[in-house]
């Protein structure tokens, strides 16, 4: 009878075969997205504005420009952030699918920069990184399946490579390449010893990775954190019929942004969304803090009379948000290291290379054990 290592061994190796381009492609363009936000602010001067004493022009105003610039496409949100950035008018559509940014000056809506997204370099690899470029139906799952396979390799090559003894640690826990002259025993080491090592940081990353890709995984975490909402994004309406009460006011996208910035002055971005049809609802998004997003507060108002509307799902007001809500919440800062500002980038990027490299060197590891063997 095969000893519990052999088999563990066995497992590993052939999920690995089985999941390994899969892993490379994921992780890989998991680092290059890893400092997208940094690099498209120096390689794009159009996302910045010179600092003027004056106000924002009102969303309304932008709209109309906006909508001048892709007059086919459904507008989908006025993004401000900030004195010295460009706001963005968000053109996204899924049916038939579109994304597109028009990047304006908040302060006299001169236009900077119609984009494209989906031939932008980093839109790409973030598609790469959901669904390996193939349709979502398809890619998706893939993804998903992938992750949790690599879950179990990380988990059985832990247990592989944990040490018998202490005279086995002080030979797996550090490189000893004095008297190794053969890559074979470097790439052995590389794959072992790096993987060791980051295999704690890449499983976290895997596992809130998971909790987009499953939707009972998610569910799971959530509950088992005392959570007591729905994980997932579900639509509140307007009255309609407080349409025919309305006078002539200032359009509604105006009012909720001017009443956003009287409550959170000090808010580093306010998104405001342009409702969809007659019975959506007008939503705002709120974040206090720059770089990352667990802490944005979602407001819901009816886009007639501008009475707040109640969520029972996790995007909602973060004031209300209970421990399981925000643990969810920081999920995407945690996968891309944000929460730990700069630094956790930089580790997630290092980490993310490793995880690269351990299928080329796992398969170089499994085709020379299998010449030998030949």
């Amino acid at each position: 009878m095969k000893s519990f290592k052999k088999i563990i061994g066995q497992v590993h190796l052939w999920l690995g075969l089985a999941s390994g381009l899969v892993v490379f492609i994921v992780s890989i363009t998991g680092c290059l997205y890893a400092f997208q936000e940094e690099i498209q602010n120096v390689t794009q001067p159009f996302r910045f504005v010179e600092v003027q004493n004056k106000p924002f022009l009102r969303p309304s105003a932008l709209e109309k420009i906006a909508l001048k610039t892709l007059p086919n496409k459904q507008l989908h949100a006025i993004l401000y952030s900030g004195k010295s950035q460009s706001a963005q008018a968000i053109f996204y559509h899924y049916e038939p699918s579109y994304y597109y940014i028009t990047y304006l000056n908040p302060y006299n809506g001169e236009v900077l920069e119609v984009k494209d997204m989906d031939s932008d370099f980093f839109r790409i690899v973030l598609m790469g990184h959901y669904y390996l470029w193939l349709p979502p139906t398809i890619g998706q799952p893939i993804v998903a399946t992938s992750t949790l396979v690599f879950v179990v390799m990380l988990i059985s090559g832990i247990i592989l490579w944990w040490p018998k003894n202490e005279s086995a640690a002080k030979q797996r826990f550090w490189f000893r390449w004095k008297n190794a002259t053969k890559w074979k025993r470097k790439n052995y080491d590389l794959h072992n010893i790096l993987g060791f090592y980051s295999a704690w940081i890449v499983l976290i990353i895997a596992l809130t990775g998971l909790v987009w890709g499953f939707e009972w995984f998610a569910n799971t975490v959530y509950g088992g954190l005392g959570g007591e909402k729905s994980t997932m994004y579900t639509e509140v309406f307007s009255d309609k019929k407080q349409k025919e009460n309305l006078t002539k006011q200032s359009p509604a996208i105006d009012r909720i942004w001017y009443k956003m910035l009287a409550e959170q002055p000090l808010a580093k971005t306010i998104e405001v969304h342009i409702p969809e049809s007659d019975s959506a609802s007008l939503a705002v998004n709120v974040n206090m803090e720059e770089g990352t997003t667990w802490k944005i507060d979602y407001r819901y108002f009816d886009q007639y009379s501008l009475k707040e509307l109640s969520v029972n799902h996790l995007y909602g007001r973060f004031p209300a948000a209970k421990f399981a809500d925000k643990a969810i919440r920081m999920n995407y800062d945690i996968h891309v290291g944000a929460i730990f500002g700069l630094a956790g980038k930089v580790l997630a990027f290092l980490v993310s290379l490793v995880a690269a490299s351990l299928p080329i060197s796992g398969v170089l590891i499994w085709w020379g054990r299998r010449k030998k063997r030949t």
